[in-house]
Parts: C-alpha cells; structure tokens; sequence
C-alpha cells in the first residue's frame, strides 16, 4: 500500500491526473503493463516470471490487433488455435500464456486498481476478462512433461561418460588446450548425475559449495553437496538443499566415485584454466568467471548424438537417472526425496522411470522366493 492509500500498480500511480495525453491509447495502455508490473514486483514474483507474462500480454496485443479494453474472448480462441495448430506449441506453453492474459485482465478489471474506470472515462470502453473455463485449456495432470524425456539406462549413462572422458584423451593426445574444458565439461556432467542437480544448480556451484560430512569421514572435502540455487516457488528466492554424498550400501555400488573425480578437477585441472584465480566458480569458463547455459547445452547435445542416444536424452535426465538408481538400487525414497529437494514425494515418484531390467529382476525374485516356499513346505510334509 502506497501512502496515499493507492495499490502498486493502481491507475493513478501511472496517468498523472489532468495531464492531456498526445497518444492516449498507446499510453494508457504502456501504463496498463507498467501498472501490471509493478503489481507483480509487489508480489516477490521474479523478473524472469514476470517479462514472460508480459511478453505473452505483448504477443496477444499484436495479434489481435485491437487494444486491451477491446479484447473479446473470440479474439483468445482464434490466438490460441494458431499457437497449437500454426505453431504447433506445447499444450503446457499455450497454457502459459492463456493465464498470463488472464492474470492481466484479473488485474485491469479489478477495482482496487482503477483501470476500468480510467478507460470507461477516456474511451467510453473498458477492459473485461477473455480467458475462461470454456476457451482454456486446464492442467488436470500432476506431470505434463514430453513424453520423450526419460533417465539414462545405466548402460547409456556409463556409455555417454566413457565418451565424455575419451574426448579428453584424444584432445590432451593431439598436444591441444580444448582438453581442459572437455575434463570440465566431462566432470560437470558426472556431478550433475551424482548429486542428482539441475542444470542451474550444478552450473552455479562455487567452490565453497563443497564441505566434509562428519558422519562420512571417508569422503574428505566431498561428503556434502550444497545447492545454493534451488528451484525456487513463484515468489521466493531460490530454494537450499544440501546433498550427502552416497556411498556403497549392501553391497551395492553408491555415487563415491565421484570423490576421487572432483577432487582431481580441484587441485589439477581447474587451476590450468584462465579464470579460475578470479572467480570462485567451481565451473570456470575459458573467457568468463563461469561457464554459460548454452556451452553445456551445446556439449551435452554433442555427446549424445555422437552415441545415437535418444533425443528424449536432455541435461535433465541425470537428474532422472539419480532418482531412478537409487530407488532401484533400494535406497528409502524419503531419503532420495529429501537428496533431490521434492516438496512431495509425488514429484520424486514422477521422476522415477524404473528400468525394464529392474522390473525383471524383481519379478524373478519374487518368482523364486515363491518357489523356495512351496519346496520348503513339501520338505516339511514329508
């Protein structure tokens, strides 16, 4: 609330009262988007978010044609046809943007702001809501991700990190400097699968990131992963979590590798690289303080076609496959859970794609279990 009692984004906070407007329409509705983002930025919303909705706003005034206390809710029919059937959008995209030109109407027709009644006076018109039920499309699943994307089998994984690491030999073998970022890139990748990070969690790791595990001694400087730039909810910064380094248990093979791997990036490797004594980055880049999105994109997308591996195969499925693993490999799901930084365990069951040779292991064992009792019971018959 601004002192004089108006809201963050009200009317008369954006059209000086008593001022003649050379461009009234264009103005009014620049002030219309200005108000909306003020609005917004009250609400702790990210800057990200917020030039999303706006652009969407932006996309639907120039298609339509008209200005915004002229919309018709036909108008959004015939917008949002084009996007699936022109465009061939995702459906959860057109959603996307289908509640950015609602959230924008909710607000110009909402009294508190004034915006109705600026336009009613100016134009003789004023601004209604266009996006309902009828002419949306509703989110009715829990994940409406492509179905392409998947986790790695393991033995895909263990394929794409053998390639990874052979192209740092061939590089290093033929006397070049590209080896460097290649054993950057190599590691980054085998971090991301064995701490199960996102992209932006693992690429804007600093060196301060990493700390001992009291309880896991063994690990030195390695035992504990904290993220820093969690996924963030709409309207909070982003989310810590801080993620123990998995050991062998039972038996069977934990994410411990990964010590030996990140400690050789530490004290070997990444002090060779230009940036590294000016940035503390745990990802320095040749040129800058820390790597871009699209150099890791751009590697990962190298790697995997030069194996032939799926397209449903993206940076995200090594998050996928940290999940999948480690439930296959029988670790508590509230553990892997709380690894990965679900605020549901339904989020961290839609991340499991457990394999089709897990399945037949299980099915098999419960097979012979079953036949184990039956010969067992006819023993003690006898």
């Amino acid at each position: 609330m601004i002192r004089d009692g108006s809201v963050p984004g009200a009317a008369s906070l954006h059209l000086v009262g008593g001022t003649v407007l050379l461009r009234p329409e264009e103005q009014v509705a620049e002030a219309m988007l200005s108000g909306w983002r003020n609005q917004q930025l009250a609400r702790n919303l990210a800057l990200s978010t917020i030039e999303g909705r706006v652009n969407a706003v932006k996309a639907f005034t120039r298609y339509s044609d008209a200005f915004l206390w002229q919309w018709m809710p036909q108008m959004v029919d015939e917008w949002l046809g084009d996007l699936r059937a022109v465009r061939h959008l995702r459906h959860s995209t057109v959603r996307n943007y289908a509640e950015a030109v609602r959230s924008f109407c909710a607000f110009l027709t909402d009294p508190a702001y004034g915006w109705a009644v600026e336009c009613e006076r100016r134009f003789g018109s004023h601004p209604i809501q266009v996006c309902h039920e009828w002419n949306t499309t509703v989110h009715l699943q829990d994940n409406e991700a492509d179905p392409s994307k998947r986790a790695f089998t393991r033995d895909e994984l263990q394929a794409f990190f053998d390639h990874a690491d052979d192209q740092v030999h061939r590089v290093s073998g033929a006397g070049r400097k590209g080896w460097l970022p290649a054993f950057r890139d190599a590691t980054l990748f085998k971090t991301a699968y064995a701490y199960g990070l996102r992209r932006r969690e693992d690429r804007m790791l600093d060196l301060a990131d990493f700390g001992r595990n009291p309880h896991a001694p063994t690990f030195g400087d390695f035992g504990v992963c904290y993220v820093r730039w969690g996924k963030a909810m709409k309207g909070s910064p982003p989310k810590r979590r801080s993620v123990l380094t998995v050991g062998p248990r039972d038996g069977i093979g934990g994410m411990d590798w990964i010590v030996d791997t990140l400690d050789q990036w530490v004290t070997e490797v990444r002090p060779r690289l230009a940036q590294a004594s000016a940035s503390p980055a745990f990802w320095p880049s040749e040129r800058s303080p820390r790597i871009g999105f699209s150099q890791i994109n751009t590697r990962f997308a190298a790697y995997r076609d030069a194996l032939g591996l799926d397209q449903g195969l993206d940076f995200h499925s090594l998050r996928r496959s940290y999940v999948t693993h480690l439930i296959e490999d029988g670790w508590d799901p509230r553990f892997v859970q709380e690894q990965v930084g679900h605020e549901h365990a339904s989020t961290t069951s839609i991340y499991t794609c457990v394999s089709s040779d897990f399945r037949t292991r299980t099915l098999l064992k419960a097979m012979q279990d079953t036949a184990d009792a039956v010969l067992a019971t006819g023993r003690g018959k006898r």
